[in-house]
């Protein structure tokens, strides 16, 4: 049974099952070069995020770039990535706000949605406040479909989806809709093509983010395919103003996510990956190499099972 079956309405149930089996290495020529994808997330956020992809994707190093297309500054992410068509774009799934000064919410009339809102119509901070108001999961289908149908509005040539703070891939319910949407729109989703996910950079401290994002490469020796998620952002003002609502959220984020852009641009990190002979790719690569190479990666929990989200993916695969 293929991915393409779950298009198929009276064949969902059974497509689902059938990708809870392990996922299959995905990566050309895996048994000879280890492969690495490196997933910029959060793009489209704010004006410093923007700017952080722009500079990213002049100087330094990314394959897929993961917008939030909830925001007012998604229009700007649109125009620089217009201009490098070079980069996978993906959806970066959004049903939290986290940010105490910022706040967005749907993209549908929040009247459409409301299970998914607070009384000002914006989304939720954390995923355990999103589930502790019981979402309606056919509200966040019907959410979820429209920011990937906004993409494509705007004209992102999207060929993946990912899921911010791994709130839409959180329960059974919720992971079967983003299955289904992403045999709708005939879209990858990131974690479904056999990949590592590669330790994060995430939590240490900015000074230290070179080091051991050249660190991380430096152990990246296997014959597979890598995932490597990093959230750039320039510590400006605008950045430097906004607190993270999530439990263990880092303080001073501005400096953490301009770390992360350093990094990225940095010649020595750059130099790493060639040294150690990692092939870039992304996802819209993996997307033309066919969608039925895709399978569940792990099965989510039930809903009462759900727990507060670290700052960090729903999973990570040791390398």
């Amino acid at each position: 049974m293929t991915w393409t079956f779950l298009c198929v309405l009276s064949g969902v149930l059974a497509g689902i099952c059938a990708l809870a089996a392990p996922a299959a290495q995905a990566t050309p020529d895996a048994a000879n070069a280890p492969h690495l994808i490196i997933r910029m997330d959060d793009v489209g956020f704010c004006h410093a995020a923007n700017q952080a992809a722009q500079r990213v994707l002049k100087e330094g190093v990314c394959t897929s770039i993961s917008v939030i297309v909830n925001t007012p500054w998604l229009d700007e992410a649109v125009e620089i990535l217009r201009r490098h068509p070079e980069v996978s774009v993906g959806v970066h799934l959004t049903l939290n706000a986290e940010w105490r000064e910022y706040r967005w919410g749907p993209v549908l009339p929040y009247s459409e949605v409301p299970s998914l809102v607070d009384e000002y119509g914006r989304f939720f901070p954390s995923r355990a406040t999103f589930f502790a108001h019981n979402p309606r999961t056919e509200e966040v289908e019907k959410e979820l479909r429209a920011q990937i149908q906004r993409a494509l509005d705007k004209g992102l040539p999207v060929s993946y989806v990912d899921y911010h703070m791994g709130t839409a891939m959180s329960t059974p319910e919720l992971q079967q809709v983003v299955e289904r949407l992403a045999a709708e729109f005939k879209l990858g989703i990131s974690q479904y093509f056999g990949e590592t996910y590669a330790p994060s950079v995430y939590r240490a401290a900015p000074r230290d983010k070179l080091a051991e994002g050249i660190r991380i490469v430096d152990e990246m020796t296997e014959p597979r395919l890598y995932l490597f998620v990093v959230h750039p952002g320039l510590n400006t003002p605008e950045l430097a103003a906004m607190t993270d609502l999530n439990p263990g959220g880092l303080e001073n984020m501005a400096a953490h996510r301009q770390g992360e852009t350093d990094m990225l641009c940095s010649p020595a990190f750059k130099a790493a990956i060639e040294k150690r002979g990692l092939q870039l790719m992304g996802y819209k690569e993996l997307r033309a190499m066919g969608l039925d190479r895709m399978s569940r990666p792990w099965v989510a929990e039930p809903y009462q099972q759900t727990t507060q989200p670290a700052a960090e993916p729903v999973t990570k695969p040791k390398m």
